[in-house]
């Protein structure tokens, strides 16, 4: 199945998309649809002398910028790349759509053009983050920023499906984001998100702190939008300011720069363990259709490896997990008849 890829969404597109696309088409033989004004994608594929079949270009003449309205300019501009790639999926004309562009504009679309999975009243933003024991996923980052307990228990168990299904963890620990590992804690939303974390089927170990997002202590941390995205944004802003810190130390003397030369190899890991372009993009879940949301800073390894994710979605059969998921979660909690209320059998 083919994925739509949004070619004018991103600081550096179309060219950066372009060229993430390449690899990804070249490492993991996916198909692709570029989305955007093709007066500007096709001159850069025939510079990069691009001749195979599994890249096809849909023209659109409009853009949705970065500082637009989301739903404003969802409704205006119906020929824009956003829009039109979350429609080839909604027509089946592809199985998954990327974009690095106006992430509310994109949630937007797609809420708006596929629909949510029965059962889910709001989408939510995951990401995937390093840790001191592997990899965890984040749940919301800025999708909903005022959700109801129902709503947090329904992110726990997309991502739940998410973290088995595309992240191979057999049992993942769920942990609740709050301002201690007391049930007491937290305004009264939390508290009731709590018991119902507590009541379900899920492997929830309790609340977890923010000191908690980089210990491994959980594989899935659930939080509200609000706080997920500032929280985010503080963790992309300490792990850039980290490198900058330890590279002036290390060039403040000779004998820093000396012991530079052999700290190298460690310190190319060490930025790519923590760099978001290793993980690809962000899955918009909840939606009733496969939707990979990208920074807007993505470079090419990123854009490849969004590719990557969003193929790996569709050949996993994700959202039709999430669909049983979530439908299976609604079957134990509908009440069940009280067998002294049954239809006596005649005799």
């Amino acid at each position: 199945m083919k994925i739509a890829v949004d070619a004018m969404g991103g600081d550096y597109a179309p060219d950066v998309v372009i060229q993430g696309t390449l690899v990804a088409v070249k490492e993991y033989d996916a198909e692709v649809i570029l989305v955007g004004d093709e007066a500007k994608i096709n001159p850069l594929l025939k510079k990069a002398k691009y001749s195979g079949t599994n890249i096809s270009v849909v023209h659109t003449p409009e853009t949705i910028e970065m500082h637009e309205s989301a739903a404003t300019s969802v409704r205006r501009k119906r020929k824009s790349s956003i829009v039109v790639g979350v429609n080839l999926v909604k027509e089946g004309k592809a199985g998954a759509f990327f974009s690095a562009g106006n992430t509310g504009a994109v949630v937007c679309a797609a809420t708006l053009g596929l629909g949510l999975i029965p059962g889910v009243e709001r989408p939510g933003i995951a990401i995937v983050t390093p840790t001191l024991k592997g990899i965890s996923l984040i749940i919301d980052v800025g999708a909903n920023i005022d959700p109801k307990p129902t709503q947090l228990l329904q992110y726990a168990i997309m991502a739940d499906v998410y973290s088995r299904t595309i992240l191979n963890k057999t049992n993942p620990s769920i942990g609740l984001l709050n301002i201690g590992e007391e049930e007491a804690k937290g305004p009264g939303f939390m508290r009731e998100t709590h018991e119902l974390l507590q009541t379900s089927n899920l492997n929830f170990i309790g609340n977890v702190e923010g000191k908690d997002f980089l210990s491994g202590k959980a594989d899935v941390i659930v939080c509200d939008g609000f706080v997920g995205n500032v929280a985010l944004k503080v963790l992309e802003s300490a792990a850039a300011t980290m490198q900058v810190f330890l590279k002036r130390h290390l060039l403040s003397n000779p004998l820093g720069k000396i012991g530079l030369l052999f700290l190298l190899p460690s310190l190319k890991r060490f930025k790519k363990e923590l760099d978001y372009a290793e993980y690809g993009g962000a899955p918009l879940l909840g939606v009733n259709g496969v939707t990979i949301i990208g920074h807007g800073r993505s470079n090419v390894r990123a854009i490849k490896n969004a590719i990557r994710v969003a193929k790996e979605e569709i050949e996993r059969k994700f959202n039709e997990k999430i669909i049983e998921a979530i439908g299976k979660r609604q079957s134990l909690s509908e009440p069940q008849p009280n067998p002294s209320e049954t239809t006596p059998v005649k005799e």
